[in-house]
């Protein structure tokens, strides 16, 4: 069967046996003890049955663009929940880590674009866009505006998203270990109020204002900027005193390892198994200099280590802000970075362009 809405054709069939798929994975990552279990285990079980080719009634595994749409507002309500005139206050001593985020973009540009020159051998604009560290959409948009191969570009930049969704929390598990954030039983999107109906009704309506007003005002990032910014104003105000429950926040994780997940659709393995390699070494000399970077930070910023190497990860904005909310780290801290690292990251790719050899 098959439904219309939003203009998005939609296999209700196929939907539903990707979503079923993303469950089974997530609760067998929680039985294993893997942090973030919902989002790191349904994207391993969805991305395997779409890069092996599984269809439901000739469809490969999808789910709706705006689902995923209207479920992260809901991270950035989460995160506008830890504003407090204490956190503003401690915003005060970011601008050390916030101004060395000029440094680190281009130099991990830089690193990223010769791994992928040399290493794999891509041609100059697509190793260029491939190593844009921020603004995943807006890099692969202005690849294929400069003749880069898309499928290539595309499946770079979403492999190093994933791969540091699902390595970042498992690195911080071995060192630490244990368990830690949502593993070790954290609540995640916990409150100081009560989530009763009528704050229920204004967490809807700020949402809501926070998407459109974000979208309006051309934030980085608005799906997630607008309701954090919002939200923030409103838990400041008094007007919210509570975050959406953690059941939702779990919910929200599902939702986006599924649509993760079915990135896959299309590659062929022996193409995932080239991506995958590549996409591994960009992600561990980025990681190597956020590391770098957080060793010599975190104590003049005052912020726990791991919170500014999660600052400073390659991973998206919402990803990496429910793997802070997971950790129970400073996720305001690691939120403004990320919006940060977006807009230089454009910046600076629009801004060195013409310096790229043309491909013969």
């Amino acid at each position: 069967m098959t439904v219309t809405i939003a203009g998005e054709e939609i296999h209700l069939r196929t939907t539903l046996v990707s979503f079923l798929t993303g469950i089974a994975g997530g609760f067998a990552a929680k039985a294993m003890g893997f942090p973030l279990p919902m989002l790191l285990g349904s994207v391993v079980a969805v991305g395997a049955i779409s890069i092996f080719g599984f269809k439901v009634g000739g469809h490969p595994p999808r789910v709706p663009f705006w689902l995923r749409l209207f479920f992260i507002p809901i991270i950035g309500l989460s995160i506008g929940a830890s504003f407090t005139p204490d956190i503003l206050e401690q915003a005060r001593s970011w601008w050390p880590s916030l101004l060395a985020l000029v440094i680190y973009i281009p130099l991990a540009h830089f690193v990223g674009y010769q791994g992928f020159r040399r290493i794999g051998k891509l041609s100059g604009t697509t190793a260029y866009y491939a190593a844009v560290p921020g603004g995943l959409m807006e890099s692969i948009a202005m690849g294929e505006e400069n003749g880069a191969d898309v499928q290539v570009l595309t499946a770079l930049q979403f492999m190093r998203l994933i791969l540091t969704v699902m390595l970042v929390p498992l690195a911080f598990t071995i060192l630490s270990g244990d368990a830690v954030g949502s593993a070790a039983g954290a609540v995640i999107g916990g409150s100081r109020g009560v989530l009763d109906a009528p704050e229920l009704f204004w967490q809807a309506v700020v949402g809501l204002v926070g998407y459109f007003g974000g979208r309006r005002l051309r934030l980085p990032a608005f799906v997630i900027t607008g309701p954090v910014l919002a939200s923030g104003l409103a838990h400041l105000s008094g007007l919210l005193t509570a975050a959406p429950p953690g059941w939702l926040i779990q919910v929200t994780q599902l939702i986006i390892g599924v649509a993760l997940g079915t990135r896959f659709v299309g590659m062929r393995p022996n193409t995932f198994g080239r991506a995958l390699l590549l996409a591994f070494q960009n992600m561990v000399f980025t990681m190597c200099l956020a590391m770098l970077f957080a060793i010599v930070l975190h104590e003049i910023v005052d912020e726990d280590i791991n919170a500014v190497v999660l600052a400073f990860a390659p991973g998206g904005l919402a990803e990496m802000s429910l793997v802070a909310l997971s950790l129970q780290v400073s996720v305001l801290f690691v939120t403004a970075h990320h919006v940060l690292r977006i807009v230089l990251s454009v910046t600076v790719a629009k801004t060195f362009a013409h310096r790229v050899p043309p491909d013969p």
